[in-house]
């Protein structure tokens, strides 16, 4: 099955599946491996705990290593915050 909204997206989700990760959502970030792409969610394991994540939230996604996993970049709200 296609996801007809994003096609594209979905299939470059699907090359990134069992890879470290960082998924942007629009409620914040995620990070840990992604362990299944379905049509209109994505599984992400992090620390221990699967997150449910709708591939309509999902504002970006991006390859990381094992160490970047332990980095958190702030937040939008701190990085403005800061300046």
């Amino acid at each position: 099955m296609e996801n007809m909204n994003d096609p594209y997206f979905y299939r470059a989700l699907q090359s990134l599946a069992g890879r470290d990760i960082a998924v942007q959502t629009v409620r914040g970030s995620v990070r840990g491996r992604l362990c299944s792409v379905l049509p209109d969610h994505v599984l992400v394991q992090s620390g221990g705990a699967p997150f449910f994540i709708r591939t309509q939230q999902i504002i970006w996604a991006v390859p990381i290593s094992a160490k970047q996993r332990m980095y958190k970049p702030p937040s939008f709200g701190e990085f403005v915050e800061g300046n």
